[in-house]
């Protein structure tokens, strides 16, 4: 899916400026244990699978959604299990500080495939080969898969550049 109406619409007010928006990203393991992740297209990164909150939409919703875009797969969250914020900035410089919903998924139906112009590829993967991956992805998959089943978030006073590489 290309960038949401809703996007380029304040891009053409702030142009690569700042922008703070909502978003979710799904952890997603399936019976052998191995977890889902997709290569992104813009900057060929393996992550999480992630996306934009819709204005109007639920986060839960959102969710299912992204998953099944980017993937073909059905996804039930089973819970949330982080909610932190981070920076990113595109390869054609637009720049955003994202407001990030994790959760952990279960899997309910369908083959793990691209879906979309968004990824380059989606795989399994068992958790001790993962590929290389960024912080905020290495945080949102702690957070899920810890015992203590509490959202996790960031220490108040804690900034992005306090969570270790």
């Amino acid at each position: 899916m290309a960038v949401p109406d809703y996007i380029l619409g304040m891009r053409k007010h702030v142009g690569h400026d700042l922008l703070w928006l909502p978003s979710v990203s799904a952890v997603v393991r399936n019976d052998a244990g191995e977890l889902l992740l997709g290569q992104r297209a813009d900057d060929g990164r393996w992550s999480v699978i992630s996306g934009f909150v819709e204005p109007g939409e639920q986060p839960a919703t959102a969710l299912v959604r992204e998953v099944r875009e980017e993937t073909g797969l059905d996804v039930v969250p089973v819970r949330m299990s982080s909610a932190v914020s981070h920076p990113h900035t595109y390869p054609n410089g637009d720049r955003c500080e994202y407001l990030n919903l994790g959760f952990l998924c279960r899997l309910v139906a369908g083959t793990a495939r691209v879906n979309d112009d968004e990824s380059l590829a989606v795989g399994w993967f068992p958790l001790d080969r993962l590929p290389e991956l960024d912080k905020h992805a290495l945080l949102v998959i702690a957070y899920a898969l810890r015992e203590n089943q509490l959202v996790g978030y960031l220490e108040p006073g804690a900034t992005w550049d306090d969570v270790p590489d």
